[in-house]
């Protein structure tokens, strides 16, 4: 039977439907409801699939905590008796045949005056145009509304270097969640190549067709660099959402928890861990917001000026935080601290640390897929707990940004993100929050909140 820990965790990224083939006995559905529940699993659905005078056919859907508790919860309906498992489907991997987005034209193509303007000869005078007027192209094209979803395949979630076939759903993914918030009309751009210079070049080279560049899953150190140099080249925004998406949202909900708390992050203690794309820019972020005491913690402890084995990113990253030349493990570097964010590994934070930190301690755990700490274990010792998961309340979602962010930069036609568009982002996303919503289990807005990308956008525009 599994835990309570297991059942607290059933997610809708693991839901099975379940093809049973059982004896006519009204009972029978009730055992089996049962016998999930029993398991941990959550029934979501129970349709008849068929009827006949010696057996019926249900489809019964449920969630489970991962693919081994759904196999258990699978198990335990075949040792039921009376009942047959015919087949059992992944929905996750269902939804994903034949991947997840299109391309639809806006434009009628039923008579041949319609492909006489769409296409030749009518398409050839808006070229000529556009050759003479480049400054159009924006205008008359679908760059103006278009993103490039770029990456390297090298760091994609919490996967690691899966290579760019692997990235391509999560590509997808992030594509048909642009369409979703902000109309935006984003392609995935999977590259065979993890080779900064040949990743820069060919981003260049298509950026022609785009009116924004957003990198993705590119592992550190290599997106600071490939980040700054297509930044130089391109007269086009580039966004590494990895980076500052998350950077937006974690301001945005710290903003909020610190209310909670009724404390002010220019004298509050914060310890990150991870020293990666994510925590370099959330640290950057916060300092610009007026964060003073913030120590940076990787796997070795942590990270202090003079330290000579640091490499340059993370030397550049002491040399800027740690003003009290902490040293030691991220345990010791809690002592007394008011905030914790984690963007590093599953399980790296002891619940027995927290009461360790200042009173009234805000927690954001927020690894993907697993975080450091598991929220319902964080929970009764933190004030505020956050994390990347949508099971829990307060969960930090990159898409609460990035599609108001680049909605708002092609609408203003940018060619570049600033620093002060990054925490004009954060300011729109935690205000929309009233003071009549905020509390511990609320300090950031659902991402189905439709205000919110369009507060983003408003918040960029304002800037440009």
């Amino acid at each position: 039977m599994a835990d309570k820990k297991r059942r607290a965790a059933t997610s809708g990224s693991y839901s099975i439907t379940v093809r049973l083939f059982t004896e006519v006995d009204p009972a029978i559905v009730g055992q089996v409801a049962t016998a999930i529940a029993a398991e941990g699993g959550i029934v979501t659905a129970l349709d008849v699939a068929e009827s006949r005078h010696d057996r019926i056919v249900y489809d019964v859907t449920c969630s489970a905590t991962d693919s081994e508790h759904a196999a258990e919860i699978v198990d335990h309906l075949r040792n039921l008796q009376g009942i047959t498992v015919h087949k059992v489907s992944d929905r996750t991997f269902l939804l994903h045949i034949g991947g997840k987005i299109e391309v639809s034209s806006k434009v009628p193509l039923r008579t041949r005056d319609d492909l006489s303007m769409a296409y030749t000869p009518g398409v050839g005078r808006v070229s000529l145009a556009l050759a003479e007027n480049p400054g159009d192209v924006p205008r008359l094209t679908i760059k103006g509304n278009s993103v490039a979803v770029v990456t390297d395949g090298s760091a994609v979630l919490g996967l690691g270097n899966i290579g760019p076939g692997a990235a391509l759903p999560v590509m997808e993914g992030k594509a048909a969640l642009f369409k979703r918030f902000a109309n935006i009309d984003a392609w995935p751009i999977c590259l065979d190549t993890q080779d900064t210079d040949r990743i820069v070049d060919v981003v260049a080279a298509i950026a022609p067709g785009f009116g924004g560049i957003n990198l993705e899953d590119i592992a550190a150190p290599r997106c600071f660099e490939i980040e700054r140099r297509l930044r130089e080249r391109l007269d086009i925004p580039v966004f590494h959402d990895d980076q500052h998406g998350t950077a937006i949202v974690v301001l945005a909900a710290l903003t909020n928890a610190l209310r909670c708390v009724e404390k002010d992050l220019a004298s509050i203690r914060v310890v990150v861990a991870g020293a990666g794309a994510a925590g370099t820019a959330i640290v950057t972020l916060l300092l610009a917001a007026g964060a003073a005491d913030v120590v940076v913690c990787d796997k070795d402890g942590a990270l202090a000026e003079g330290d000579e084995s640091l490499s340059p990113a993370m030397a550049d990253l002491a040399s800027r935080t740690n003003p009290r030349r902490v040293r030691g493990d991220l345990r010791t570097a809690l002592e007394g601290a008011d905030v914790f964010i984690g963007v590093s590994a599953p399980g790296v934070l002891q619940a027995e640390w927290i009461p360790g930190m200042a009173e009234k301690p805000i927690v954001f755990a927020l690894a993907n897929p697993d975080p450091e700490i598991d929220p319902a274990e964080a929970a009764p010792y933190a004030a505020v707990v956050a994390s990347g998961r949508s099971d829990y309340p307060n969960q930090i979602n990159n898409v609460l940004a990035f599609p108001g962010v680049f909605r708002g930069l092609l609408d203003a036609r940018a060619s570049d993100v600033t620093i002060e568009m990054l925490l004009s982002a954060a300011t729109a996303i935690a205000d929309c929050v009233s003071a009549e919503e905020l509390n511990a289990s609320y300090i950031i807005p659902s991402v189905f909140d439709s205000k919110v990308p369009k507060a983003v956008a408003r918040a960029i525009q304002g800037l440009d």
